[in-house]
């Protein structure tokens, strides 16, 4: 692909590693340092002057400082003269601080997401031709569910948890008892984020999955040999699909309805 430029962040070089070679592409040359005072440092080892530049940093990992890193990449890249610069961010950073109740606009954000999250849900159940059920969850707190309630009916089914993250995993594996007590003979989950902080993983090795199916938006490797359960999709070919799209001015909204393979 001639005048683009792919650089890796720190966070997950696997993942673009993976996104390179769909593309057919080497890596650029990049080091990142830190100096004395802690502060962040990034050199870019090759020339950008009038390339279409894509920089792939998930957010996880040291969160603060591999954003600071990014955009200190982009400031780079910019001052070079690249002609364009894409931040292709896998796991959006700090995407849950806008789900607190107690102001009214950020209430109205919470609504819109859970609905768009219902949506998908629903997507996918009229896809595989089945029936499909919703756990309303209210928090108390960060972390901690306060009420969970199960509308639909999962008698004698198999049960497929859909979520869009999971950090400390209390709130899904509580969903997970919820479901079996409603009479489910199995259960799964399947997450877009698997965060797993905290004592993720040791409650869902305790829990009633069946698996937990999980993307690498975030590097999954280490908690995978703790945990069993755990199975990972990769989406290198749809970060790469949507980089060549964006490159070539294609719709990258196609994606949505047709998932490269």
């Amino acid at each position: 692909m001639p005048n683009i430029v792919l650089f890796s962040g720190s966070s997950h070089q696997d993942l673009s590693q993976r996104v390179a070679e769909r593309l057919g592409l080497e890596l650029g040359k990049v080091v990142t340092k830190k100096f004395s005072n802690q502060e962040t440092s990034v050199e870019i080892g090759e020339s950008v002057r009038g390339e279409d530049v894509y920089i792939i940093q998930s957010g996880c990992g040291e969160i603060n400082d591999n954003l600071m890193e990014l955009l200190i990449m982009i400031n780079a890249c910019k001052i070079a003269s690249s002609s364009r610069v894409t931040a292709v961010i896998p796991c959006f950073p700090y995407a849950r601080q806008d789900k607190k109740d107690k102001v009214g606009e950020v209430l109205y954000f919470k609504n819109m997401f859970v609905s768009f999250l219902q949506l998908r849900v629903t997507s996918i159940a009229d896809r595989l031709n089945v029936e499909f059920a919703l756990i309303h969850k209210e928090r108390k707190k960060a972390n901690e569910v306060d009420r969970m309630v199960l509308v639909g009916d999962v008698k004698d089914r198999i049960a497929i948890l859909v979520d869009d993250m999971a950090d400390t995993c209390g709130t899904v594996c509580h969903a997970a008892d919820k479901l079996v007590s409603a009479g489910a003979t199995k259960v799964y989950a399947i997450l877009t984020h698997g965060i797993f902080s905290g004592p993720a993983i040791s409650r869902i090795n305790n829990a009633a999955f069946e698996a937990v199916v999980v993307t690498n938006t975030i590097p999954q490797d280490e908690k995978m040999k703790n945990c069993p359960k755990i199975q990972v999709i990769d989406i290198s070919m749809i970060l790469a699909e949507a980089i060549r799209r964006t490159h070539n001015g294609e719709s990258v909204s196609y994606l949505f309805s047709h998932v490269p393979l």
